[in-house]
């Protein structure tokens, strides 16, 4: 059952890296263990950081959806925890962009993200990000945690 406490854009930003214009969701819609589903209205904004020649290319929804997982992995994080582990993105597969752009779309985006499976260090996550309904774009992405961890030190 998904939780429906909604977050706010503050909470975000204090619980991923992602900072400023940077930090491109509104809020937390609703989670579970499972998944997330979030809200954007930066897509439409003049000055958001992925913009290139005065246009958001829907590849860009995959920032949005990454940071979505980041969101869901502090979500899940232990309570007693003092420092979320890092994630970072190291694939994305079968993703389909149904929309050339994003700035265009007048509505708020709605960017879910589904655990497909989970291992201690990596994480597949399956991606959706719609507006009134209307499928932009989809795909999976790994997600490999505390990656400096997985690497040997060399002396």
């Amino acid at each position: 059952m998904l939780n429906q406490i909604k977050l706010d854009h503050a909470w975000i930003a204090s619980h991923i890296p992602h900072q400023g214009g940077m930090c491109l969701l509104d809020y937390v819609e609703a989670w579970d263990q499972q998944r997330i589903r979030c809200r954007a209205s930066s897509h439409r904004a003049a000055d958001n950081p992925l913009r290139a020649c005065g246009r958001l290319s829907a590849a860009c929804g995959i920032e949005y959806a990454a940071q979505a997982m980041a969101v869901h992995g502090a979500l899940l994080a232990p309570p007693d925890s003092t420092r979320v582990r890092a994630g970072y993105l190291v694939s994305v597969r079968d993703t389909r962009l149904h929309v050339p752009r994003l700035d265009d779309i007048a509505a708020d985006l709605l960017v879910e993200a589904s655990c497909i499976t989970r291992g201690e260090n990596n994480i597949l996550y399956q991606f959706r990000i719609s507006a009134a309904g209307r499928l932009l774009l989809e795909g999976r992405a790994a997600v490999v945690l505390n990656a400096n961890a997985l690497t040997p030190h060399i002396t």
